[in-house]
């Protein structure tokens, strides 16, 4: 038996899309012995993981997935139909970029924060590109800029972006050269209009945001990857609805906010949930400033297991 070396380029539930090293694509299945190998994933391979495969019909372009090579690291949610199991969006990932409205739709500080968390606990780079910036006033603009300075003060790249002018489209384009980057965010923030701007021959599906629910419409159903030049690859997600923090225990959710993870040695109690006990630095600086309200909140929603879908 030959095996080939591939990369999964897309994912449609039982069948993959696999690129061999020749670029030449195939579709493939998984040998059966992955499915008895009780992961708590619904899917146990992702778009960006390398995989042997056998090539089953040369004529036809298909294959047999035999092995998943180790990875790099990956990205998961929770599942929004299996409890207790999580699903696998993208592997090998070099960054993760969250694009965001402020309007049409509205993406909150409270899924940024979940976003950040979730690929802080991966120790993927997290990027901000707030886009559709010609539809929010002075007003909205210098929120924004508030936003911007706390993250980057984060270490956090933010970016800001307009397809319609092509305003950010030079600095996005920069960002993503030489890297596989996950490209995340609600439905309708613009996520495809944004790579058709930089790679129009791509011609990735675009939807008008609903203003009956001022919501997206979701174009994409499965992760794929799409390579913009040599080495440089984006791997569009699914709009996602629910950002769950996936095997993550309540006590850990602290290690994820680098404002609160240099904080933790410095509380009295060494299991501190900064809630409510005495002595806790978190709080201390949360009441001082030096923690944004705004990320507090978001935090103590996560310990309490709130809302992820805002």
């Amino acid at each position: 038996m030959v095996l080939e070396k591939g990369l999964i380029m897309r994912s449609t539930g039982s069948w993959y899309e696999v690129r061999d090293i020749r670029g030449h694509m195939w579709q493939c299945r998984l040998k059966g012995k992955f499915k008895a190998l009780g992961l708590k994933v619904t899917n146990p391979l992702a778009v960006g993981d390398y995989v042997n495969f056998e090539i089953e019909d040369d004529n036809q372009n298909f294959g047999i997935i035999h092995e998943i090579l180790p990875r790099a690291n990956y990205v998961i949610r929770s599942s929004v139909h299996k409890t207790a199991h999580a699903h696998l969006i993208a592997a090998n990932v070099d960054q993760a970029i969250l694009i965001a409205t402020l309007v049409f739709p509205r993406t909150s500080l409270g899924f940024i924060d979940r976003f950040l968390v979730a690929i802080e606990s991966f120790r993927i780079p997290g990027v901000l590109i707030f886009n559709k910036q010609d539809l929010i006033n002075d007003e909205m603009k210098e929120f924004q800029s508030e936003l911007m300075e706390l993250y980057e003060s984060l270490n956090y790249t933010c970016l800001t972006t307009t397809a319609v002018n092509n305003e950010g489209l030079v600095p996005f384009e920069k960002l993503l050269e030489g890297k596989v980057s996950l490209l995340s965010g609600h439905s309708g923030v613009g996520k495809s209009t944004l790579v058709n701007a930089i790679a129009p021959d791509l011609a990735i599906k675009t939807q008008e945001v609903s203003s009956f629910a001022n919501k997206g419409v979701h174009t994409t159903t499965f992760a794929e990857m799409f390579e913009l030049r040599p080495g440089t690859f984006i791997i569009d997600s699914p709009g996602i609805k629910e950002l769950g923090l996936a095997d993550m225990k309540p006590e850990e959710i602290s290690h994820y906010f680098p404002e609160m993870r240099m904080l933790l040695n410095e509380c009295r109690f060494n299991n501190c949930q900064h809630i409510n006990e005495p002595g806790c630095a978190v709080k201390d600086a949360v009441e001082a400033g030096g923690i944004a309200f705004s990320r507090y909140e978001s935090y103590l929603s996560m310990v309490g297991g709130g809302d992820n879908r805002k």
